[in-house]
């Protein structure tokens, strides 16, 4: 449990400089160079998470049971990982009303598919990963959303066809993820 904990602290602590506003992360940019902070950032990132899966993983071999979630919890976890993969598309599929009514569905993403695993799953190493992120996601949604009403942030409006075309990536994203993806890249295959 001890690296699931110290690469949630590395990870979502790299992943948190801006949660208090740009302060930090501008003084490190003006101090080190952005090339030198973008290098930092990114090993930071990747050393917390190789800790967390590498520690997942090991917790997951030896699981504490805190309850059984009821069968009904896993068909919950199914509808809100699909709403995930929607948001998730709506980060890189351009001029979707999704992203100019959310503004953050990265975030919103991550808070809705870490919500899906702690109601799905009931060992202590899922509730440390996922109810971390979830928290982490609240945390930075409500960050994000200050400041853009802090720096008057206007998004674009968007339009029926991206829309569209985000909810089909969206679906077709989450279908490759149960059918195959989750099996083959986590070990637990789902459907």
């Amino acid at each position: 449990m001890l690296f699931l904990v110290w690469g949630l602290v590395i990870f979502l602590g790299t992943h948190s400089i801006r949660v208090t506003g740009d302060g930090l992360r501008d003084q490190l940019v003006q101090s080190i160079g952005p090339a030198r902070f973008k290098a930092i950032y990114a090993l930071s990132s990747l050393l917390g998470f190789a800790l967390l899966v590498y520690g997942f993983g090991i917790a997951r071999d030896m699981p504490v049971v805190l309850w059984t979630p009821p069968p009904a919890m896993k068909h919950l976890a199914y509808l809100l990982t699909l709403l995930a993969m929607v948001l998730m598309a709506a980060v890189y599929v351009p001029h979707n009303v999704i992203k100019s009514k959310l503004h953050h569905p990265m975030v919103l993403s991550v808070k809705v598919w870490a919500l899906a695993h702690v109601l799905a799953n009931g060992t202590l190493a899922h509730v440390v990963l996922f109810g971390s992120m979830l928290m982490w996601s609240v945390v930075l949604f409500k960050a994000s959303r200050a400041r853009d009403k802090r720096n008057q942030v206007v998004y674009a409006a968007g339009n029926k066809g991206a829309t569209i075309l985000t909810i089909e990536i969206g679906i077709a994203m989450w279908l490759v993820f149960i059918g195959w993806a989750h099996g083959w890249l986590i070990g637990v295959q789902v459907m």
